[in-house]
């Protein structure tokens, strides 16, 4: 008896990065643009003097072109993709913009951090699940807190801070805390803890280290299967969450906002005074409307009203 496979799915989501010297920024922008046009690509992309940083959608054909039209340009012939199978698009449109950085530490130019020549030791997701098993260790991850609201390894530092450039200050001023320890840093595809983990050690903090290819490649690993990350993992397009742990150990953590049941899915406040991002379980959102709180209904009352 003849056994069907499901097809696998027609789109591709790609997630990529590299540090390398990128001469024109500008005109390197206007070139890419073309090529992701022309492939009909959707996503975020970030070209700056220091590399290129991205995420796009499109079909697996298309995709496929793309990855091999950077592998075949010696600028980007070493960069690595992350690849997830989708339906369909999962960026509305398509921006590419250029900047003099990829990844914003907030540290002076004189002072920015090139991982090329300091940054800390990558752990394969293997080692890094070994490491986090060992005494004296922290874990510190290296993303916003809306982040890590939504998932994060298990017994984590999580700083509460919006933006990446606010590390160094919350770094120096918990330094304390990390005197003597095995620092373990992570992120999602990876970009930030190359700069993150350089900031470490030109602090003077010499046991430091990185989770090579951040909690997405963690997560797709045949042997972590994402073990001891709790909750989903925040990405920036319409997807907002996705899993990553493939083991008895999976849990959610996150909390809808108004009765407290475990909800895994992020909504924005509808005033647009608040918009902050918020877990709502579909019982609240009926009963109170999609709002973090009484007083930002009021507030969208009132708007609508003038």
């Amino acid at each position: 008896m003849e056994t069907t496979q499901s097809a696998a799915p027609p789109f591709q989501v790609l997630l990529y990065y590299l540090y390398t010297p990128i001469a024109d920024p500008v005109a390197y922008r206007d070139a890419h643009r073309e090529l992701c046009e022309r492939l009909e690509l959707r996503g975020r992309i970030i070209v700056g003097d220091e590399g290129i940083n991205g995420t796009v959608s499109g079909t697996k054909e298309n995709t496929d072109a793309y990855m091999a039209a950077l592998l075949a340009d010696p600028v980007t012939a070493s960069i690595e993709f992350k690849i997830d199978p989708e339906e369909d698009h999962v960026f509305p449109k398509l921006s590419i913009k250029a900047r003099s950085e990829i990844v914003t530490l907030g540290l002076p130019n004189e002072e920015d951090i090139d991982p090329r020549d300091t940054t800390g030791e990558r752990l394969s997701p293997r080692e890094f699940y070994e490491a986090m098993q060992e005494d004296n260790v922290v874990i510190i991850d290296g993303r916003n807190d809306y982040e890590a609201d939504l998932g994060k390894f298990k017994d984590a530092i999580c700083p509460d801070i919006g933006n990446f450039r606010e590390f160094p200050d919350w770094l120096r001023n918990n330094a304390q805390d990390l005197e003597g320890k095995k620092i373990l840093t992570y992120c999602t595809g990876g970009i930030r803890c190359e700069k993150l983990s350089g900031f470490l050690k030109t602090e003077g903090f010499e046991d430091v280290y990185q989770l090579d290819g951040g909690i997405v490649k963690y997560s797709k690993d045949p042997e972590t299967r994402g073990r001891d990350f709790d909750g989903l993992c925040y990405v920036f397009d319409q997807r907002v969450g996705v899993e990553v742990n493939h083991t008895e150990t999976r849990k959610v953590i996150s909390h809808c906002r108004r009765c407290g049941i475990e909800e895994p899915n992020y909504c924005n406040c509808r005033w647009t005074g608040c918009n902050d991002q918020i877990f709502l379980c579909p019982s609240c959102k009926e009963q109170h409307g999609q709002f973090c709180s009484d007083e930002c209904r009021t507030e969208k009352q009132k708007e609508d009203n003038l």
